[in-house]
Order: C-alpha cells, then sequence, then structure tokens
C-alpha cells in the first residue's frame, strides 16, 4: 500500500497493511533521513485552507516589526466603522504566541462583532489541488473548517483570563459573540463539504479543566454535529484535535457523529491511554500524538512505548500514530526512525493484544 491508501484505509476502519505512522508537513526536515523514512512508508499530513474569508467594509492590515529584543512580530490592525482593533503575534516555527489579542476590553465588543458580520467566505481550491497533485501518494492532504466558536472565544479573541472575566461579568455580550461566531462557521462548512479535501478538522484544543462538561456538551458538541451532517452529506470525514485531558468529555465523543479522533495524546501525558481511548470510542478511527514526553527518552524506551500502544489498540484497525507536536532538534530522526520501524514490524493487522 501506499502511504497515503494506509492512512485511508486505517479511517475507513478497513485493514491496511500495518498500522499508518504520519507526521505534519512542517515537522518533517528535509533530506536523507526524511527520504529514507518516505520511501519506507511514513506519510505526511499535509493541511491547507480551502477557503479565504472576504471583507466589504472592514479593513485588516498586518505589518512585520522587530521589538526591543530584536525579536520578529507581526502587528494585526482591523479598522472598522465603529471601532479598531490591534492584536500582536510573535512566530514560532510553525505556531505563533500572542502577546496582545484583538480584545482586551468591553470596548471592544461592538467593532468585533461588526468585523465577524462583515466576513464572508468563498471557495479557494486550487492551491489545494495543486499541492495534492504534487504531493501524490506521499501525503494525506487535510484541511480545516477553524475553532469551534467558543474555543474561537478563548484561544484567538480573548485568551483564557479575559474570557474568564467576561464570563463572570459581561456574559451577555459575550454570549452575543458566540452566536455571531455560530452564523459565521455556518458560512464555511458547505465550502468546506464542496472542497476537494476528503477530511477536515473541526477545531480542537479543547481543554476540560477550562471548558468544563457542561459547557461543552451544550455550546461545542452540537456544532461538531451540525458540521458533520454537512460534510457527511458530501461523503467527508470529519475529526477534532483532542491533545489534552479527555476523560471527562469521552462519553460525550462518543455520543457525537464525528469520524476520527485526532492528535489524542496518551498517558503518560494525559488522562487516557490508547486502551482507555478504544474502549471510549470503539467506532472512531484514533488518530494519536506520540506522547511528547517519551521523545526525551532511550530508542529503546520509544521502541517499548510503542509496543505497548500497538497492542493496547489490537487488533489495530481504525489506529494511526501520528506526530502532531515538534520533538527536539536532535531527536526527531531517531525517534521516527525507531517508530516507524516497529509500525513496519509489528504493527501488522491484525495486532495480537
Amino acid at each position: 500500500m501506499t502511504p497515503k491508501q494506509r492512512v485511508e484505509a486505517a479511517l475507513l476502519g478497513e485493514h491496511p497493511d500495518w498500522v499508518p505512522f504520519t507526521v505534519y508537513e512542517g515537522m518533517l526536515p528535509t533530506g536523507e533521513a526524511e527520504r529514507r523514512m518516505r520511501n519506507d512508508g511514513l506519510c505526511i499530513v499535509h493541511r491547507m485552507g480551502v477557503v479565504t474569508a472576504e471583507h466589504e467594509e472592514v479593513t485588516i492590515e498586518r505589518t512585520t516589526f522587530k521589538g526591543d529584543d530584536r525579536v520578529e512580530r507581526v502587528r494585526t490592525v482591523v479598522r472598522t466603522p465603529v471601532g479598531e482593533l490591534t492584536a500582536v503575534d510573535r512566530p514560532a516555527d510553525f505556531t505563533s504566541w500572542h502577546e496582545k489579542r484583538l480584545f482586551t476590553s468591553t470596548k471592544d465588543y461592538e467593532p468585533l462583532y461588526y468585523m465577524i458580520q462583515d466576513r464572508q467566505y468563498v471557495p479557494d481550491y486550487e492551491d489545494f489541488l495543486k499541492v495534492a497533485a504534487r504531493m501524490g501518494e506521499d501525503a494525506s492532504m487535510r484541511t480545516g473548517i477553524g475553532y469551534e466558536p467558543l474555543q474561537d472565544i478563548i484561544y484567538s479573541y480573548m485568551g483564557l483570563e479575559e474570557f474568564a472575566v467576561q464570563w463572570a461579568d459581561n456574559r451577555d455580550r459575550l454570549l452575543r459573540l458566540h452566536e455571531l461566531l455560530v452564523e459565521d462557521r455556518r458560512k464555511v462548512y458547505p465550502i468546506v463539504a464542496e472542497s476537494p479535501a476528503w477530511t477536515a478538522n473541526y477545531g480542537g484544543n479543547v481543554v476540560a479543566e477550562v471548558v468544563g462538561l457542561e459547557r461543552f456538551e451544550r455550546m461545542i458538541v452540537p456544532h461538531y454535529e451540525e458540521a458533520a451532517e454537512v460534510l457527511h452529506a458530501k461523503g467527508k470525514f470529519i475529526g477534532v484535535h483532542f491533545d489534552a485531558n479527555t476523560k471527562l468529555l469521552a462519553p460525550a465523543i462518543a455520543r457525537t457523529h464525528l469520524d476520527y479522533i485526532e492528535a489524542f495524546t496518551p498517558h503518560p501525558d494525559t488522562d487516557m491511554t490508547v486502551a482507555d481511548a478504544r474502549q471510549a470510542w470503539p467506532n472512531k478511527a484514533l488518530w494519536i500524538n506520540y506522547p511528547s514526553s517519551v521523545h526525551l527518552q532511550s530508542i529503546s524506551d520509544i521502541e517499548d512505548m510503542t509496543r505497548q500502544m500497538l497492542k493496547q489498540a489490537a487488533p489495530g484497525e481504525r489506529f494511526l500514530i501520528g506526530i502532531t507536536e515538534d520533538v527536539p532538534e536532535d531527536r526527531w530522526a531517531g525517534n521516527f526512525e525507531a517508530i516507524l520501524r516497529v509500525c513496519r514490524e509489528e504493527g501488522q493487522l491484525p495486532i495480537r493484544g
């Protein structure tokens, strides 16, 4: 099987020749080790958007500058007829750190409302198709819907501390923001469903200790279900990047129509093992993130952990091992080769528990 075929078979609940090993596109440095592992069956997960946002009355300006520490930052200025918003982000490899978010006080509600209501979306499929054609059977292409509305408020616009303050002091205004973001996401679902992407992630990074079970069931799960209905009608798969503690949320996740649980990070880094996850979500594909803490251990320990997870996932259908977090520069090649070697040699289906 090709790397792409192996991933597709696992997601569909079919029988790949061995449990797939995947790595995000930005976490596999080009070179001899990368070429060798790709030849041995490692699959790249290439993530690309298929939607472009446009505005009629709102302008968004981004400029790059260096602070006193000579570190590069990006300033975003949003100009609306009812006020301006400013954010500052510090790029860091494949992610970025929010140093100032768009929302900092109650005066920012009205321009934020206006920005979201003014935003429209158009399909943007051409680049996705070009990259898919170039990568061929070496990559599993994936797109995204964006954060869930509540998660967008917490992580994109406010930050955890400000969200807690607004939830306590200005809940009506915050819930109005949530309503507008719900309508905003509904514009995206059909564009993603009609796109050439077969798999789409809907947000993630849900922290149970922050969101809580009640808010998760009431303010997040319904939007998974709504998006899943739209995507399933077009034969697409939908998953969520659940990379934190999920034991509290596990029964609610089980009741959703999500097709796969992506970036699930097992014990020792969270409160569930692979065996726990397979028991909790027997009808969903489990696409794990290899636990980051183990990358600091010996190659022998990495091989043993891989074997343990394969046995816990037995008989192995709907199971994939992935890399979704950065790995120390001096460890990635040896670690990835060890994981891949165990998957190839001991991950043939059915796996014995």
